[in-house]
């Protein structure tokens, strides 16, 4: 058998459509894309909410010393949690802990707290003396998630802790009362 007998053979009863007629509708949408998650992109929304004015908290810092609170919040209120006079109701170590167990840590022991009726409590994050090339990577990982819209519905201000409480290795956060945000 030749091609177009085949070919005559396999289309035979077919019949011509109306061009118009028949015609695909277009593919149904697929659904929203996969969302990837990558470690800097934290970083790269904190930043790109800084510029845009969008960030819930003031930020300032310096080698040693950490804070950040909600706009608008009285900066004596600020000054009181900087020279640790809040009572500490609690506090969570994070010496050891990978960057993603130290976020989900964080994240669980600040909404525990915060229903718990705790209003201040203390993150130790280290100095990084044990990390590689003595950079504090959970210090400043924790820094940038406080100040994060993510968490900013929890924590209303956070200032380095004083020496007695673990000094630059540690942050004091104060926390919304329960039932707000």
């Amino acid at each position: 058998m030749s091609e177009r007998e085949l070919w005559e053979a396999a289309t035979s009863g077919a019949q011509r459509l109306d061009p118009g007629a028949g015609r695909a509708a277009p593919p149904a949408p697929r659904g929203p894309p996969e969302v990837v998650w990558h470690a800097d992109l934290d970083a790269v929304d904190a930043l790109r909410a800084l510029v845009s004015g969008e960030s819930p908290f003031d930020l300032s810092d310096s080698d040693e010393f950490v804070e950040g609170w909600i706009g608008g919040l009285d900066h004596k209120i600020v000054m009181k949690l900087r020279r640790g006079e809040f009572a500490v109701q609690g506090h969570l170590d994070l010496h050891g802990l990978k960057r993603d167990d130290a976020k989900r840590a964080v994240e669980e022991f600040i909404r525990a707290s915060r229903l718990g009726g705790k209003r201040c409590v203390l993150l130790v994050h280290g100095r990084g003396l044990h990390s590689k090339d003595n950079v504090p990577v959970l210090k400043e990982a924790v820094r940038g998630w406080l100040a994060t819209n993510r968490f900013s519905r929890h924590v209303l201000a956070f200032a380095t802790a004083r020496p007695a409480d673990g000094g630059a290795g540690a942050l004091y956060v104060l926390l919304r009362k329960a039932g707000r945000g």
